[in-house]
């Protein structure tokens, strides 16, 4: 009878699994109606199968069926009280919908279940981190590693927190415990860079995370060519390369996927391990600005297209759909920034692409916006553009490094929920710009309101020096 019950258990696990991938297929392929069938039918042979109610719980979390997944994961949890995995999954669905107090409670009753569990103390130190009880997200990631010194995962939370606060002793070498596909650990023929010497040495940086990651951390080739490298080479997303051109201290910059040699240099580096291995502390941060430049050619190309008088300033409201964090760190749309149309002679330029890009074909009333963000080929043209505006208001995005390594004025708005890193703690500036650089953050809640009313009394003091300065122009 046992093994009869085991053999019947693996069928319909079996055939849940089948009808859970076939609904996902017919989601992918727009068959809603198809998919909505393969899902009743997996849930008639659910009733009181756990493991199948966990499978299926995965599957519709996936395909984003929140609602669903959450269901079954609580199904699957009262048959299988004991497992902790259904709990941690449970609470990360939770911690996502920012059901906070909830994810909490699901997350202590894993480590109730499993209280000598690396994963189950991390995930509780991230939804604390993420609620901003910092000091016990950092304990429950030092329980974690006590428990299992090995635990990648814990070591490189841990490093968010520390960075965060300016720890960045502790938090680089934290961060030297991230996850790597190992793309380049299998493309290169010769070693990565571990901190031994450089002088007559040679070393391409490859890419890592995105474009406002290569742009905030180029910055170290110089860095390396001070340190006596001879040859300093750049790998970077297609869209940076023209740009990075100009970058100092660069004598070479591929891009991917274009062929780049898996031999010819000394040694290989990613980005952000650079300034572990350069010994980066808040007091030190290579911050010559700018690093980079815009090509004088494209200048006189976009100057042309832009107001001939007034104040300019270029706009960008929207990041990377895909960025796990784009829901809150990207405006809700355009007419968030109307209120900025209120101050007098000033003229809006958009450099946003993708995201959001059509909503600057119709501007709020009273926002006076020159649309250019399809007509931007690369960051070059961005750059270009940038270099004849007189301010830059940007979300966090790579747009506002751009800003920052050209030393142009930017404003940055911030996010409360999961605010980067590299931005500090209570900060309004920022030591990676020290040229321009302000931080306009949402209070507690995520209100952007407030932070538009506080860029816009800022706007106002910033309009009337730059009128006192240069005097009445009529437009």
């Amino acid at each position: 009878m046992v093994k009869k019950h085991i053999d019947e258990s693996i069928e319909i696990r079996s055939q849940v699994q089948t009808l859970a991938l076939d609904g996902n297929r017919l989601l992918d392929a727009g068959n809603a109606e198809g998919a909505k069938e393969c899902f009743r039918q997996a849930q008639a042979l659910i009733h009181d199968f756990g493991e199948a109610l966990a499978n299926l719980a995965f599957q519709r979390k996936q395909n984003g069926a929140v609602v669903e997944a959450e269901e079954y994961y609580r199904r699957a949890i009262v048959l299988l009280p004991d497992n902790v995995q259904l709990h941690l999954n449970l609470g990360v669905l939770l911690m996502e919908r920012k059901r906070f107090a909830e994810a909490e409670q699901v997350y202590r009753q894993s480590l109730r279940l499993a209280p000598d569990s690396p994963a189950a103390w991390t995930n509780l130190g991230v939804l604390l981190a993420r609620i901003k009880r910092e000091d016990e997200a950092e304990r429950c990631y030092r329980t974690a590693i006590g428990l299992d010194e090995g635990y990648s995962k814990a070591h490189f939370n841990l490093s968010y927190v520390l960075l965060r606060r300016g720890c960045f002793e502790e938090g680089w070498r934290c961060l030297e415990r991230r996850s790597s596909d190992g793309f380049l650990d299998n493309h290169f023929t010769f070693p990565r860079w571990r901190g031994e010497a450089l002088y007559g040495k040679s070393l391409i940086i490859g890419f890592e995370g995105g474009q406002g990651d290569m742009i905030q951390f180029c910055r170290y080739a110089s860095v390396l060519k001070a340190m006596g490298a001879a040859r300093i080479s750049v790998t970077c997303h297609p869209g940076l390369r023209t740009l990075f051109e100009t970058l100092s201290g660069a004598d070479e910059v591929l891009s991917f996927p274009e062929e780049v040699p898996a031999s010819g240099w000394d040694f290989w580096t990613l980005p952000l391990s650079l300034p572990y291995y350069c010994q980066t502390r808040l007091h030190n941060i290579p911050a010559s600005i700018p690093y980079l430049k815009a090509d004088p050619a494209k200048v006189a190309k976009w100057s042309p297209l832009l107001p001939p008088f007034g104040f300019r300033i270029g706009l960008v409201w929207k990041g990377n759909l895909n960025f796990e964090n784009d829901e809150d760190r990207s405006l809700p749309s355009l007419d968030v920034l109307a209120p900025l149309g209120a101050v007098s002679g000033v003229h809006f330029v958009s450099l946003q692409k993708g995201q959001g890009e059509e909503e600057a074909q119709r501007p709020p009333a009273g926002l006076r916006l020159l649309p250019l963000g399809s007509a931007l080929r690369d960051f070059a043209d961005t750059a270009a553009i940038m270099t004849c505006l007189d301010l830059v208001i940007s979300v966090d995005t790579a747009v506002a490094h751009l800003a920052g390594a050209l030393g142009k004025p930017c404003w940055i708005l911030l996010s409360d929920h999961l605010t980067d890193w590299r931005w500090l703690t209570g900060r309004t500036d920022s030591p990676w710009y020290p040229k321009g650089m302000r931080l306009f953050r949402q209070l507690p809640g995520g209100s952007w309101s407030r932070v538009i009313a506080a860029v816009l009394e800022a706007l106002k003091s910033c309009k009337k020096e730059w009128d006192a300065a240069r005097g009445p122009i009529q437009e």
